[in-house]
Parts: C-alpha cells; structure tokens; sequence
C-alpha cells in the first residue's frame, strides 16, 4: 500500500512538467496514446486497491481510491475532446482537399491549353495525411483483439438505408432524385465505406439526367478524394469517358491512359481501353 501512495505523489509531480515539455511537439495522436495508455494502468491500480486485503482494512485509503477516480474521469473528458478535434481535423481537411480539386478543375474548364487528365491529386488541405488516422493508424494503440489489423470503417444506423434509397432512384430511372439524394448522402455521411461508392453512381444518375459537365465533377471528386481507393480505377474511367461525350477528345484519351499506368489488371482498364478506341485515340 505504501508503494501504491508512492506511486501516486509522483505521478501527481510529474505529470504537469510532462505535458509542459513536450507540448509544443506531441501530435493529437501522441496525447491520444499516451493517455490511453496512463488511462489503463490506473485501471490496474484501482483495482489493486480494490483487491488489497478485507473490506474493512480500506478505511484509510478511501481518500486514494477518490483520487484515483477523480484522475480517470478527467482522462476519460481529456481523451473525449482529443477525439472529437482529431475528427474535426479530419473532416476540414478532406473537405478542403474536395473544394481545391473542384476549383482547379473550374479553373482548368476555362483554359483552352489545361489538361484535365495531368490535374494530378489535390493536395490535403494543411498537408495532413487523413489517410490512416481512423483505427489504428501511426500512434495510434490498435485493438490487440484484431491482431495488428485496422478495424474497417463501420456504417452508421441510417447509412445503408439512405444509400439504398437513391440506389433505388437510380435503378428506377429517377436520375434527378437520384443525383440529388446521393449528394445529400455525400455531405451527411463524408468518409464513409459508402461515400466514394456513391459519388460514382451519383456521376452516374447526372449523366442519365443529360448533365454530363456535372458528372465529369462528381467522378473527379470521387476520384480526388481517395485516388487510391477501391471506387478510384471506375471513377478515372468515367471521368475519362465523361471528357469525350464532352467533346475535349485529347483530355478524355489521357485520362483514360492512366487507368491502365495506375490501375494494371483492374477491370475498369479493358473499359478504358474500348473507349479509347472508340475516341480514335493514339
């Protein structure tokens, strides 16, 4: 018991200077580990002191117990509201990352010598990499239950049933609705396993409304947003097919190239490829 309350005066000294120290380098993630991993050695030793001795031999160590709560609420708030910022931060960069690719491709709309196909992916904005920050990326502790894997992104109570609804108004022919509920499930739900999925179909219900500049945007979006991702390869083929129904043949037939330098043996590459024949390209 002694060593317990020795333990506890020196993390309550220690702990201020700590954070001083390096609070000018640490990242969210850092602190978010850090206090994860303080969080569960304070739940090994409440209970230690739970499980020390009979219930009438705690009477003197109530006040220890009382602090020992006292600090795990206050890393349960502080590890609450790191969470919540590193979400924040998440989301302003993706959606600034989407507003950059929409202005240069505008802006490259009204360039009579901008090739659309050489954009290349939009930076994020403030240069931070969303990529991995979600479960188990660097810093972060991973869930040894998933044995090292990062647990896939899990939809929310509404998500499928939104989704599925504008699936229904595209398969049903409804192309405006469509269009229109699938960019709302875009804003309401940004990140999400289904969002890339439907910028592609939502690329596909303006096409089938006769906006076919619109579509252009929408597959480029879907495309900037995660140039890797599994929507990446169809959403750069349809981009590139989008160009030449546009009538801008030399964007179109570059675009179209580079789903087969990106993406070898995807299935979108043989579709790219007919449709470069289809255009003549060279």
């Amino acid at each position: 018991m002694h060593r317990i309350v020795m333990f506890l005066t020196v993390l309550a000294f220690s702990l201020p200077g700590h954070a001083m120290a390096q609070a000018n380098t640490e990242t969210l993630a850092d602190i978010r580990q850090e206090l994860s991993v303080l969080f569960v050695e304070l739940q090994k030793l409440k209970r230690e002191l739970n499980t020390t001795g009979a219930a009438g031999q705690l009477t003197g160590s109530g006040t220890v117990i009382e602090r020992v709560n006292a600090i795990e609420s206050e890393l349960q708030r502080l590890t609450a509201k790191t969470e919540e910022l590193q979400f924040k931060v998440e989301r302003v960069a993706e959606d600034g990352a989407n507003r950059i690719g929409d202005l240069e491709f505008r802006l490259c709309e009204l360039e009579a010598d901008c090739d659309i196909g050489a954009l290349g992916d939009t930076t994020t904005l403030g240069g931070i990499d969303t990529s991995g920050t979600a479960s188990g990326g660097a810093g972060m502790p991973v869930d040894p239950s998933t044995d090292g894997e990062p647990e896939a992104p899990q939809l929310a109570i509404s998500e499928e049933a939104d989704f599925n609804r504008a699936k229904e108004a595209l398969d049903a022919g409804d192309h405006a609705a469509a269009a229109q509920q699938f960019d709302t499930f875009q804003k309401t739900y940004p990140g999400g396993p289904l969002t890339a999925r439907a910028g592609v179909l939502r690329g596909q219900a303006l096409e089938g409304a006769g906006q076919m500049k619109e579509a252009a945007r929408a597959y480029l979006d879907t495309f900037s947003s995660d140039a890797t991702g599994p929507e990446a390869a169809e959403s750069l083929f349809r981009l590139g097919a989008a160009l030449g129904a546009l009538g801008q043949t030399d964007q179109a037939c570059v675009t179209l190239a580079e789903v087969g330098n990106r993406f070898p043996g995807d299935a979108a590459v043989a579709q790219a490829q007919t449709a470069m024949s289809n255009l003549g390209c060279q």
